[in-house]
């Protein structure tokens, strides 16, 4: 099962529940893999790993060698890293993402992830993909090779404009290259309970006929804690309101994936 998850808008908290849904997996027994197409190395940095030290395990180096003639080839099973928790494994970003892009897109190299995954399908139960703030070339490979969708959303107009605009182009995608990709549900994040507006938005995207997601997960600033210790919820506050959303969260969709078995 391989969950990608995406925002055409910034902000939202792709790389907070990628990581803390990721981590709850690989707690719940689920050997469990997070892939970080992010330049910016959010997930990466929130599992331990400094994207700007010398790294020849990330996903950049990966997908270099199906770009270049002269990449020494080492096998795809060797770039999963084990992280500090049980049964977590991460394939961080790069800054060398950038650059890459050009000659990954110049060869068309857009299903080269779909294939890297279907070499570790064995290997591990779930695998996060986290996503840059845009549709570019490293999102829409993450599309072609997942299974399910999350979309994170924080309840203002941007985001309801942004999450119409990202339906209308998975529209296409899934025509196009990936008929199998399923939007498991919009996920409310930063979620004010005491406000008016955001259940004003929620009803809203509920009428256009999108899945909203429960819980609904909260503001905290135990979130923005356990970034700075590099600790996901789980580990950081076991007991804490957000920590216990986000494995009401966790369990809600694999009911869902259980169900449909």
């Amino acid at each position: 099962m391989r969950r990608i998850i995406f925002n055409q808008k910034g902000g939202v908290g792709k790389s907070s529940i990628t990581v803390n849904l990721a981590a709850i997996s690989a707690a719940k027994g689920y050997k469990t893999l997070v892939i970080d197409l992010d330049v910016q190395g959010n997930s990466s940095a929130y599992l331990g790993v400094d994207i700007n030290q010398p790294n020849d395990k990330t996903i950049a180096e990966l997908l270099n060698q199906t770009a270049s003639w002269f990449a020494v080839s080492t096998p795809v099973r060797d770039y999963p890293q084990p992280t500090a928790y049980d049964n977590l494994f991460i394939i961080p970003s790069s800054p060398k993402l950038d650059k890459l892009e050009v000659e990954l897109e110049r060869r068309y190299k857009i299903y080269k992830l779909r294939d890297v995954l279907d070499s570790l399908a064995e290997d591990f139960d779930r695998i996060y993909i986290d996503t840059p703030p845009n549709l570019n070339f490293y999102t829409k490979s993450g599309l072609i090779a997942a299974h399910k969708l999350l979309i994170p959303f924080d309840c203002d107009n941007f985001s309801q404009q942004a999450l119409i605009k990202v339906m209308d182009n998975l529209a296409e995608l899934r025509d196009d290259h990936n008929r199998d990709l399923v939007l498991e549900g919009i996920v409310v994040n930063m979620f004010n309970a005491q406000a008016k507006f955001p259940r004003q938005i929620i009803e809203e995207i509920k009428t256009l006929g999108f899945p909203i997601l429960e819980p609904y997960l909260p503001q905290s600033i135990k979130m923005k804690e356990s970034h700075y210790q590099q600790c996901p919820m789980l580990y950081f506050d076991p007991k804490h309101k957000l920590t216990q959303q986000f494995i009401a969260l966790h369990d809600g969709i694999e009911a869902a994936v259980t169900l449909e078995n």
